[in-house]
């Protein structure tokens, strides 16, 4: 049995292992990081700020066999606000011609930018390889645990929603786009501005460039990164356009990575989260199962949502009774995933 549910402080050093997996900014390597987030998280979901960049949720996926914790991610109520700005490049294209020559060219363009408007964003997805390609689908059902909890709760959040993928570094781990820019403006690694720009953001307005910047002048392996994804992040890609959200032709600054976004009224799962009654499910050969997400009510968890097989007929969930146990209510909101 799988459950997607709020994040508790007693989860930090599982989570800290999770954090060594991959490098994102908002699931940091660092204890006292997360332990603060944590923190931050609880109080989010027990009294939610009125500032919406002051809320961040932190979800956590738990085998319930095991007792362990095996992924996490999280929603950041305003990403891109006056004091910690939204940086970015916007990808374009600039035509040049000569008429004497009868020549012209499409030169691929990259122009930094920023916003103080910014937007809810979610990030920091991470499963433990081990339960990579399980039945349950815990990556997704880890990702759309967030949607749940947004359908439920939208004015929590701003109209539209942002997330930024991870896109390909080399063989050392490097991103080829930073090599080519970020060092020669900021001189410091790549890892080193990604670190200082969780406490700090002037720095980047202050020494980025922000005239226009010409692909042509890049070498080719950071001109193929820009607005890619890793392998690994394909899967996240691809789950992301399925639900509804597209590439805005914006990438990060530090790496490349893209950046994608949806009205949270046109992501699918919002449009199919609806209110179920729930039954035990009594012919233990139903063939037409499919997998749910749904929230039920925990006295320990502000969120809780496990992943089971149902039947749906009509307005029913009919679940089976190795997925969900001493169910006390009758009615649930939820999605097929």
């Amino acid at each position: 049995m799988f459950v997607i549910r709020s994040i508790i402080d007693s989860d930090l050093e599982e989570i800290f292992e999770l954090s060594q997996l991959m490098q994102f900014i908002n699931i940091p390597s660092d204890k006292k990081v997360l332990g603060d987030l944590i923190k931050k998280s609880a109080l989010s979901f027990d009294d939610p700020h009125k500032s919406k960049e002051n809320n961040v949720f932190m979800f956590v996926c738990e085998d319930l066999k095991t007792k362990k914790v095996i992924g996490v991610s999280l929603i950041h109520g305003l990403h891109g606000t006056e004091s910690e700005p939204h940086f970015y490049l916007k990808v374009g294209q600039e035509h040049k011609y000569s008429k004497s020559l009868n020549t012209g060219f499409i030169h691929g363009t990259l122009k930094f930018g920023h916003t103080s408007n910014g937007y809810t964003e979610i990030g920091g997805l991470v499963l433990d390889p081990g339960y990579r390609g399980h039945e349950y689908k815990l990556g997704k059902a880890l990702s759309f645990g967030r949607f749940l909890f947004m359908g439920m709760n939208k004015e929590l959040f701003t109209e539209t929603i942002h997330v930024e993928l991870m896109p390909p570094f080399d063989g050392q781990g490097k991103s080829p786009l930073w090599e080519a820019i970020g060092r020669r403006f900021l001189n410091m690694d790549y890892h080193d501005a990604d670190l200082l720009s969780r406490k700090n953001k002037e720095f980047i307005l202050s020494l980025f460039p922000q005239d226009t910047i010409y692909e042509a002048l890049l070498p080719i392996d950071a001109r193929d990164a820009i607005g890619k994804v890793g392998n690994q992040t394909l899967p996240v890609k691809r789950m992301l356009e399925n639900i509804g959200f597209y590439y805005t032709e914006e990438v990060d600054p530090f790496d490349g990575g893209p950046h994608f976004r949806a009205k949270l009224e046109d992501i699918s799962l919002i449009q199919d989260l609806d209110l179920y009654e729930i039954e035990k499910d009594k012919n233990k050969e139903s063939a037409s199962q499919e997998l749910w997400l749904a929230n039920f009510d925990h006295r320990d968890y502000k969120f809780y949502a496990p992943v089971f097989k149902a039947t749906k007929k009509g307005n029913k969930l009919l679940y089976r009774e190795k997925d969900l146990k001493k169910v006390g209510q009758k009615s649930v909101h939820g999605f097929k995933i």
